[in-house]
């Protein structure tokens, strides 16, 4: 084949990926926060390493958007360790039941892969190194529940063990003893000989006496004279490492939600942080309790000290990161993200420097250009179907899944007003009219609604049923008298919105995701579960032109650029595509998701493309220079 010059479209729009052009990655906002342990400080001091989904960030710690990218997992990371040396990164993932979960060990000098270790069913619950970096210990979930210890010179396993009874939630090796191993879970404490010679691995079960224990996390002291395990009934329990033998118990007022997380202060204090967020100091000694301080966001998953020892960094489930002094125990927010699929991702008209997403529970305001988060509008125990903003920028309007729509302001996040039972079942699509005062609303029962919104009332001015089933996106015109929806019965149909009644309906044997207009309004875009992206023509209802969107799984989402030359889409095969308008074929894509697309949207001054996803994950790529110059 010829060479083709970077600037000419591919031959075909079903390339692979490999060979084409790579959208660059400006900046991620996403966190794994219910990984234990889930944050790693390196030895360098500048950067930490953190997973999204089946992707391993490494970031700079003071430049967020300095970042790169190990991937290689199938699936999500579920844990993560890095060696005392520093060299070797660990990460195990979940799978499909009846398959193997891999184990990858990373070199983090070049980010490649290592070894890639393949035994555990399903999933792995915890890994942890030695102290001179040679071995690996990991312990699957509860349908393999088996401990194996790795080789990492030769990549292979060295011996293994059913890891306990019941299941096993934790496994950390000693401070100084490469042979000596500790594995801890639902009502098991086991203290472990690796006998390398002989290729066995001997179990001793901790005596605790009367009590009854399940262990969420472990902590071994710094001369590997006691470990501190802490358990879901919210105390810690010592026990002497050589002997095997409990010696105490604390503290009385036990830790709401249990212990999830210890590691140690400066000082020789123990450092705990439990399910409800609380992080507490205990005296080593008598585990009495010293003080303590409330972070809101969940339960804390991790604590990783910071090398100034003046400070450590704090992780909680709902994905948020703090930053604690030791002293006071004062926390202060880093950084925070979606802990759940997002739904819907928005620009206000005309203005690129924010944009909106909505998830579980909240709708989020971000700064395009610092990723930093503006405005949280919460509505607890609720779904946030779909987000727009008003065409003058007054308000932020989102359909929920109680049925309510419901406008913000984008400033204060003040509720402005509700229009209740908007549609049963839930609210799934909305869009703004150019009229402020009109707002167009679909729902999960089919129906498409209009609705005349005044200072004072909020009139429902149209309500159209003919959809089958739930309507996933709404598009008006330009010049307000028509608007089209696309719904989960395999229909398109354009509204007249003056009368309220049907121009003309387009069908195909699909789910259709999403519908667009080309800023012309000569033609109309969709696509669907059917992988295809067509091409209509507005006026009469005729399929134009049909393209292969992905080959492998459904397109949820389309966006079209302001200049009309290029669109967007995404979907469950988790690649970002840039396609030529005209031409119909791929340019770029952007690889980075690790979960199924969602939502995408172009910024109006063509610079930027964000996308989201199934893991919680705001991607922000930067658009080529020839499209964006246009």
């Amino acid at each position: 084949g010829r060479p083709q010059r970077e600037d000419s479209p591919p031959p075909s729009g079903r390339l692979l990926t490999a060979a084409m052009e790579h959208l660059e990655l400006n900046a991620v906002i996403g966190f794994a926060g219910t990984i234990v342990d889930g944050i790693i400080l390196l030895p360098d001091n500048r950067s930490m390493v953190f997973a999204l989904g089946s992707t391993i960030i490494k970031r700079d710690i003071v430049d967020p958007k300095n970042q790169q990218f190990l991937q290689g997992h199938s699936d999500r990371v579920t844990c993560m360790a890095l060696s005392p040396s520093g060299k070797y990164l660990a990460s195990g993932q979940v799978t499909h039941l009846g398959f193997q979960a891999d184990v990858i060990v990373w070199d983090m000098e070049s980010l490649e892969i290592v070894h890639r270790l393949r035994l555990h069913k399903v999933r792995v619950e915890a890994l942890a190194f030695s102290c001179n970096s040679k071995w690996l210990a990991t312990v699957g979930g509860e349908d393999d529940n088996s401990l194996v210890v790795w080789n990492l010179e030769t990549g292979k396993a060295v011996c293994g063990s059913p890891a306990a009874n019941h299941p096993c939630r934790t496994v950390k090796f000693a401070k100084h003893d490469e042979f000596l191993l500790i594995t801890a879970g639902e009502g098991n404490l086991r203290v472990w000989d690796f006998d390398l010679a002989n290729r066995k691995i001997r179990p001793t079960d901790c005596n605790l006496g009367k009590l009854q224990r399940s262990v969420n996390y472990i902590y071994v002291d710094d001369h590997d004279e006691y470990m501190y395990a802490g358990t879901t009934t919210g105390d810690v329990l010592k026990v002497n490492l050589r002997t095997k033998l409990f010696k105490h118990v604390g503290p009385k007022s036990r830790l709401s939600q249990g212990a999830s997380c210890i590691n140690m202060t400066p000082d020789g204090d123990l450092l705990v942080g439990s399910g409800d967020g609380t992080i507490a100091t205990l005296d080593a000694e008598t585990l009495k309790l010293k003080q303590t301080t409330t972070i809101d966001g969940g339960a804390i998953t991790c604590i990783a000290p910071h090398v100034s020892k003046q400070l450590f960094f704090v992780a909680t489930s709902l994905c948020s990161t703090f930053v604690v002094k030791y002293e006071g125990l004062q926390a202060e927010l880093r950084s925070t993200c979606h802990s759940s699929k997002i739904h819907d991702v928005v620009y206000p008209f005309g203005y690129s420097e924010l944009f909106a997403t909505c998830s579980h529970q909240d709708i989020r305001v971000w700064n395009a250009r610092t990723c930093a988060e503006l405005l949280r509008i919460q509505i607890p125990n609720l779904e946030c179907n779909c987000v727009c903003f008003a065409r003058d920028g007054k308000a932020i309007l989102s359909g929920w899944s109680d049925g309510k729509i419901r406008a913000f302001g984008p400033q204060s996040g003040k509720l402005l007003f509700v229009i209740n039972d908007a549609h049963v079942g839930g609210v799934t699509a909305i869009a703004c009219a150019n009229d402020p005062q009109r707002i167009v609303s679909g729902g999960f029962d089919g129906s498409v609604r209009v609705w005349r919104i005044t200072a004072e009332s909020r009139v429902m001015i149209g309500s159209m049923k003919e959809h089958k089933a739930t309507v996933n996106c709404i598009k008006v015109r330009g010049n307000d008298l028509e608007f089209v929806s696309a719904s989960s019965d395999g229909s398109c149909i354009i509204w007249d919105m003056r009368r309220f009644v049907r121009n003309n309906s387009l069908f195909a044997s699909t789910f259709f995701k999403a519908v667009l207009y080309h800023p012309d309004e000569s033609q109309l875009l969709t696509t669907g579960t059917d992988r295809k992206i067509t091409n209509w023509d507005a006026y009469d209802g005729s399929a134009i032109r049909i393209v292969d969107g992905s080959t492998s799984a459904e397109v949820n989402t389309l966006d079209i650029a302001g200049s009309g030359e290029f669109f967007v889409s995404g979907g469950g095969d988790k690649i970002l595509k840039l396609w030529h308008y005209d031409e119909g074929q791929c340019q770029a894509v952007g690889i980075g998701h690790s979960g199924a697309i969602t939502r995408v949207a172009v910024s109006p001054d063509q610079r930027n493309l964000v996308s989201v996803g199934d893991e919680g994950a705001i991607l922000i790529w930067n658009i080529p220079p020839r499209f964006s110059s246009s």
